[in-house]
């Protein structure tokens, strides 16, 4: 018999290794079953499937949803035993800031301030914890939760800080409140002119900024402040991914991410620690240029990232005045708000990602703006044929007579519930009352034929589908307000505001039949929580506490580990 040669022989060897460890991977397969629990899911027609186990390969999919009665795989390498508990699909917010939420938990949160007076003892006990730090950053301020009916000035917030540059983001995110050593670092003067698409508060009577600077005048600013490090961006990223998971988010939305924001999610993803699926929008046409290139990315760490859209601001917002209105504000005759590009600029900008195959996310709060936005995606709609999934971002205050249009198309219109909760008394003085009808018109919007998407706009509202959910349901607040709820006839059904949290929102970001539903070949992304959504009364599912939140069929948080995080 002829010897192998030595080249073969170890080729051959090697096979055999390889085979052996092929074999080995393949009697090792690591699959779940996760099994007695109360599983409630969406069917593909948008009814309710109750179902009491969900069998999960080694990838995280779905091999099966178990019903009552059916037979339950054996040999499965892990079983656990859900005790009853009630288990739905993670939560899909189709509308937040990620970078911003992280940064918020790191900064002074004014939210839950009541009075200009309370604000300003805030901000100087949160000075005088912090001496070390060279800005006193934070967000969350609303003059018209204080009552106050005018913007806070720089000298009142010299009261509290006058030694170090202090920058207080609205609410909103749609005006910053500045100190006088926070306009002279950034070189502020009478002379600075308002920028396109922004405007400058200046003291009666005189051209002296006062210290508030609305929309595109936020950069003015802003430029003073010292970039954040990666390593800043990486622990805002771990804090925001906290909170999303403990709120039963498994999946977001990033409405506006930059080049450092997208690093720090490759990082997390290349260091194995990214849970949160993020589906990124680019802040304008360089960033997604920089972070995408020719195409949307391919999907990266097993489903948990990809950047398939741009996100193109067309106004302001409601609470600083800079949405685009067709009529004067009701509260500030001869303001009509700040519309931020010009109808050539948005087409320009939407040609330019539509052409490569970009998802198109505009952000629409005004009517002029929601009308300009329609008109856009009608044009356009006609050269970039086929699946495109055009996205109005809010779409708060819409005429009646353009709300059909939201059924051509095929247009999502991506809107928060609790805005409307926060917004009531705000969006009645700023609209009156003859100009309300079209204003957070879910129902109106989905019997014209768009798809509902639903979102939190975190940080500017707390990440809590659960709050969210009840107030489409209810058109009240968490107290009940108003009784029988504000334009009740824009209510959505309890399956339809399920769905815009789920399988729904999947679809806006092109992440059908990746997750969202718990259906077959999906990922298991699912989360375990204390009370039936579909039977407790809205109050009660407002507050839902979330007790384990599952992504690919590994557990990521679980309420008995950590405190849960309820929001900002």
């Amino acid at each position: 018999m002829n010897a192998v040669p030595p080249l073969l022989h170890s080729a051959f060897r090697h096979l055999l290794v390889a085979l052996a460890l092929c074999s080995l991977a393949a009697s090792a397969r690591a699959d779940v079953l996760v099994d007695n629990i109360e599983g409630i899911r969406l069917d593909d027609e948008g009814k309710v499937d109750r179902f009491t186990g969900l069998w999960i390969d080694d990838g995280g999919h779905i091999l099966q949803v178990l019903h009552r009665g059916d037979k339950r795989p054996q040999g499965t390498t892990y079983r656990t035993d859900g005790r009853g508990r009630i288990v739905i699909p993670g939560m899909i917010d189709a509308h937040a800031h990620v970078m911003d939420l992280g940064f918020a938990q790191l900064e002074l949160d004014l939210s839950d301030t009541t009075s200009l007076a309370d604000a300003l003892t805030r901000i100087g006990a949160f000075a005088a914890a912090h001496p070390d730090r060279p800005w006193i950053l934070g967000r969350g301020w609303n003059q018209e939760k204080w009552g106050l009916g005018r913007f806070p000035t720089a000298a009142e917030l010299d009261q509290a800080v006058g030694d170090r540059p202090v920058l207080l983001d609205r609410v909103d995110g749609h005006a910053t409140w500045a100190n006088s050593a926070a306009m002279e670092q950034a070189g502020i003067t009478p002379s600075t002119k308002d920028p396109v698409g922004g405007r400058i508060e200046r003291v009666a009577g005189s051209r002296r900024p006062a210290g508030v600077f609305v929309d595109a005048a936020m950069p003015l600013v802003r430029q003073a402040l010292p970039r954040p490090r990666p390593l800043d961006y990486d622990i805002a990223l771990g804090e925001a991914q906290k909170l999303l998971l403990a709120n039963g988010i498994t999946a977001v939305a990033d409405m506006g991410t930059d080049v450092p924001a997208w690093q720090a999610f490759r990082r997390a993803g290349d260091e194995g620690h990214l849970n949160v699926r993020i589906m990124a929008y680019a802040a304008g046409l360089d960033a997604l240029e920089t972070i995408a290139g020719p195409r949307p990315t391919p999907w990266l760490y097993g489903d948990k990232l990809r950047a398939g859209g741009i996100k193109l601001y067309l106004d302001g917002a409601l609470g600083s005045r800079g949405a685009w209105l067709t009529a004067d504000y009701a509260d500030d005759p001869g303001n009509r708000g700040l519309p931020l590009l010009t109808p050539a600029q948005l087409r320009n900008l939407m040609s330019r990602a539509s052409m490569d195959g970009f998802q198109v996310a505009i952000h629409a709060i005004g009517d002029a703006a929601n009308h300009e936005a329609l008109l856009a995606i009608e044009e356009l709609a006609q050269t970039y044929t086929g699946d495109r999934r055009w996205r109005i971002e809010h779409a708060q205050i819409v005429a009646p007579g353009d709300i059909p249009a939201f059924g051509r198309d095929g247009i999502i219109a991506s809107m928060q519930p609790s805005h409307q909760t926060s917004d009531r008394l705000m969006a009645e003085a700023r609209l009156g009352p003859d100009r309300l009808q079209g204003a957070y018109a879910w129902k109106s919007l989905a019997d014209a034929g768009a798809t509902l998407a639903f979102g939190s706009d975190a940080p500017v509202e707390a990440p809590d589908p659960f709050a969210g959910w009840a107030a489409a349901i209810s058109r009240q607040d968490a107290r009940g307000e108003p009784f029988g709820g504000w334009m009740p006839q824009e209510r959505v059904s309890r399956e339809a505001a399920f769905a815009a949290f789920t399988s729904d929102a999947a679809y806006a970001g092109f992440a059908d039949g990746r997750f969202g539903r718990l259906a077959r070949g999906e990922r298991a992304d699912f989360i375990v929580i204390d009370r039936d959504p579909m039977l407790a009364s809205p109050g009660q599912l407002g507050q839902t506490k979330v007790l384990e939140t599952w992504v690919s069929g590994e557990k990521v948080y679980s309420s008995t580990a950590q405190p849960s995080a309820g929001g900002r």
